[in-house]
């Protein structure tokens, strides 16, 4: 059986906020039910992603989340799937209204990411029968 690795936690630190600061996170924690720690670590996680790829950013409700590049109207993994069915970067940019800059930093994002993104080209390529178990009442005709 293979052994799961868990990531481990960082070490316990102590911040504190400004009071309107303190407000939004409160709230926000509020409305997604999750803790203000949860939260906290969410937004800093997309902040440092941000920063190490300048031009992502993120969207969607708080469980559903994912990145994308600004500007294309596209997420990361969708950029990253055309790449592939296409097999240039090259070709890409002949059919769709991308830059090359927009192209490399969605493959430059699924290197770091790369099961996140793999993961939503799954999901995204369910077959009918797949989609039917999940929602069985939708319907198919």
């Amino acid at each position: 059986m293979r052994e799961q690795v868990r990531e481990r936690k960082g070490d316990p630190f102590s911040v504190r906020f400004g009071a309107a600061t303190d407000r939004a996170i409160e709230a926000e924690a509020r409305r997604v039910r999750r803790s203000k720690s949860a939260v906290v670590e969410a937004l800093a996680d997309e902040a440092m992603r941000m920063r190490q790829f300048p031009g992502i950013g993120f969207r969607d409700d708080d469980a559903r989340r994912r990145p994308w590049i600004i500007g294309s109207g596209l997420d990361i993994w969708e950029i990253c799937e055309i790449v592939d069915a296409f097999g240039s970067i090259e070709q890409v940019l002949d059919a769709y209204e991308l830059t090359d800059q927009q192209i490399r930093l969605a493959l430059a994002y699924k290197e770091r990411y790369p099961e996140e993104i793999e993961q939503a080209i799954a999901e995204n390529n369910r077959t009918p029968e797949e989609w039917l178990e999940l929602y069985p009442f939708i319907r198919t005709d």
